[in-house]
């Protein structure tokens, strides 16, 4: 995903997922019906972060620290294809994948003196997942799995040759901030910031690595993620290949939610910081 070349490279596969806010709630049980398609999480204390016994912990997950959140409404879901698509048809809005490429506005984020490209491949588009991988030399090194697609948007997830057609249920993907933005706006919604998702993502845990406790040998069956050697071998065992399932069996503990373990990003709220993940918002 390279930061200097167009800004929608950041955003290939991010899935967007909303909240709203509950006046007055804090840490306070709500007897208020949810919005449709939309949960409850409490207000509550836990603990945000990387856990020291959790091994595979990146740096920038640490260090764990306290994180008091009040409670909130959270969609059940990632938005669907369905659900964009009737924002597109009711707003006529283009996402950024979309959009025309404006040279003069892109070469402010290059080196003085960048030459510009040939026309033929200054075009929309967006970067989609490698599946021809055959080794990996650096895992730090992410650009190895994912590959620009001239033509890859939300309406062609895979490249101007693809289609969500039968896929109405389908997370939304090559979606940037600016889209979410406009989506919340739209749904009378906005993005959770990522100690909200965490909050969620821990359900009745306070300290807990994975959303159902500590175990890792059940990861399989209580997440949806990669399945084989990423990112060469996918063998997808649970029947998701290169997607993250929407209404599945994955569920946090009281609190149903799915996919809060997923093979995609997630926009949120806050911007990217030592403690924390890249994310996006609009207040209700």
């Amino acid at each position: 995903m390279t930061k200097n070349i167009i800004t929608l490279f950041l955003f290939s596969y991010i899935i967007l997922v909303s909240s709203c806010d509950e006046k007055g709630s804090k840490n306070t049980e709500t007897t208020m019906t949810p919005p449709k398609g939309m949960v409850w999480v409490e207000g509550k204390t836990f603990l945000q972060g990387a856990k020291s016994s959790d091994r595979f912990a990146m740096e920038r997950e640490k260090p764990a620290h306290k994180v008091t959140v009040d409670g909130f409404f959270i969609d059940i879901t990632e938005v669907t294809n369905r659900q964009f698509k009737n924002f597109v048809e009711a707003t006529k809005y283009t996402t950024i994948a979309e959009r025309k490429i404006d040279w003069e506005e892109m070469k402010k984020q290059l080196p003085p003196g960048t030459e510009k490209p040939h026309d033929s491949i200054l075009q929309p588009g967006s970067l989609i997942f490698n599946k021809n991988v055959n080794a990996v030399a650096n895992m730090n090194n992410y650009q190895q799995w994912w590959a620009w697609k001239i033509g890859a948007n939300w309406q062609h997830p895979e490249g101007p040759n693809s289609s969500i057609d039968g896929k109405d249920n389908h997370p939304v993907v090559h979606i940037a901030y600016e889209d979410a933005v406009e989506y919340c706006k739209w749904a009378n919604r906005r993005l959770p910031t990522e100690a909200e998702w965490e909050a969620a993502a821990q359900g009745n845990n306070n300290d807990a690595i994975y959303t159902w406790g500590n175990n890792p040998s059940i990861l399989n069956t209580n997440a949806n993620t990669w399945q084989g050697v990423f990112p060469v071998k996918n063998e997808s065992v649970d029947g998701f290949e290169f997607i993250a399932c929407l209404l599945s069996k994955f569920m946090t503990p009281l609190i149903t939610l799915t996919n809060l373990l997923l093979k995609q990003d997630i926009l949120l709220l806050d911007f990217f910081n030592s403690l924390g993940m890249p994310t996006s918002t609009t207040r209700t």
